[in-house]
């Protein structure tokens, strides 16, 4: 106990180190030999911290939380790009932290990012942020509606970046299925049209997305709100039943979740089961049987030290683009502009 107790305060200290830096002016770090990468790796720093969401609610508490936000407006895409890392592990499935992140305005510069943003690497860290933001928080749903947040989320399925189209997606399926009112907007917007041509993708994460968007669509009976182009669409499955049926053994594992989709899509559409059903592959031999995972024997023994003492926390999903290896920081801060160039390393 004394030990992590320890712990804590050094992370304390640490974190109150780091919002001294990120209150300091630009011109003053750079004139003490500090990068834009030094910060990048404060910023990564930082996201190992707050990913307890005690020391998450507590950045605020130390000041940290509006100098990282203003960070969202850094002339640097890496750091912009960096700081919607942070935010995001900050407010995802923290309700405190989310209320604290909205009441600093902090959708604003995330929503002019996502929508704006030169970098498209910067553009899908805030859609990131966004939506973790906005998860099961209704008063964020709304900011996001009303600053044209579904407009910015049809751009991005017009990207070419797969990866900033996955997030939309799956972002665009959530709002979707917990607000149905947001159906008419989705289809007056065109993004039913856009799904349909994602399906086709060369990635296999972004035709799932669209896939599953659709069938949240195409589940919906409700007037008005039918899929369009039912003939187009129908042209689309067939191709990608045709593709499935030619996959070998192991791309038709790693396609179940495209193979249901697809099936569940043309049965909710065309009432009758897809050709897939009749060829066998829409449920392979095995995998009716649910797969139970190997006992966690190590897990507690060898995960991160920060992990182990921090507030329990659910999996991120996924598809989140956070994981790159942590380097040796440096403390940016010396005594002061007097003290000159400051090593990096």
């Amino acid at each position: 106990m004394e030990a992590m107790q320890a712990n804590t305060v050094d992370v304390v200290k640490r974190m109150k180190e780091i919002t001294q830096v990120m209150k300091t002016p630009e011109d003053v770090l750079h004139s003490q030999g500090v990068t834009p990468e030094n910060i990048e790796d404060m910023l990564d720093e930082l996201q190992e911290h707050v990913e307890s969401i005690d020391m998450a609610n507590d950045l605020h508490s130390i000041g940290g939380l509006d100098p990282l936000l203003g960070y969202l407006k850094n002339s640097h895409a890496g750091i912009r790009a960096k700081a919607a890392e942070v935010v995001s592990t900050i407010v995802q499935n923290n309700p405190k932290s989310q209320q604290l992140v909205m009441e600093s305005n902090g959708l604003d510069p995330l929503l002019t990012n996502f929508k704006s943003d030169p970098s498209t690497n910067a553009r899908t860290k805030a859609l990131g942020a966004i939506s973790s933001l906005i998860r099961h928080n209704q008063p964020g749903i709304s900011a996001f509606r009303l600053g044209n947040g579904y407009a910015g989320l049809k751009d991005a399925l017009g990207s070419d970046d797969a990866r900033l189209q996955r997030k939309a997606l799956n972002l665009i399926q959530y709002l979707l299925h917990n607000n149905k009112t947001d159906r008419s907007v989705a289809t007056e917007l065109g993004l039913p049209k856009l799904m349909m041509h994602l399906a086709s993708s060369d990635d296999s994460l972004v035709r799932e997305a669209a896939l599953s968007g659709l069938l949240e669509l195409a589940q919906d009976k409700s007037s008005g709100n039918a899929l369009p182009d039912q003939d187009k669409l129908k042209d689309i499955l067939k191709s990608r039943i045709e593709g499935i049926s030619t996959m070998d053994t192991e791309d038709l594992h790693a396609a179940r979740e495209e193979r249901q989709l697809v099936d569940s899509l043309w049965k909710e559409c065309y009432n009758e089961p897809s050709s897939l059903r009749e060829k066998g592959l829409v449920m392979l031999p095995g995998e009716d049987v649910p797969q139970q995972p190997p006992p966690d024997v190590a897990g507690k023994m060898f995960e991160p030290p920060l992990r182990a003492w921090a507030a329990a926390r659910p999996t991120q999903k996924d598809d989140s683009d956070s994981g790159s290896g942590k380097k040796d920081l440096p403390l940016l801060l010396g005594a002061g502009p007097s003290s000159g160039s400051h090593s990096s390393s």
